[in-house]
């Protein structure tokens, strides 16, 4: 490789590697908002057909209720 290929080389990785760090932002963004999408629509099935909680290894969620006294 001469001279003119390794500074066209660098070229387009600088344009690649900007383009990329522009990009990245959006991306994150869009994998975000489908994961909150997807968490309101499991939200919602559960709450219209009357489901229980559940956690993510399937268990049903239950809550303890402490009396707290005082001394």
């Amino acid at each position: 490789m001469n001279t003119n290929q390794i500074e066209a080389l660098i070229g387009m990785l600088a344009v690649v590697a900007l383009f990329a760090i522009m990009i990245l932002p959006a991306v994150v963004g869009v994998v975000r908002d489908r994961r909150i999408d997807r968490q309101l629509r499991q939200s919602e099935r559960r709450r219209t057909a009357g489901e229980r909680s559940y956690r993510s290894d399937g268990r049903v969620r239950t809550r303890t209720y402490r009396l707290h006294t005082t001394r």
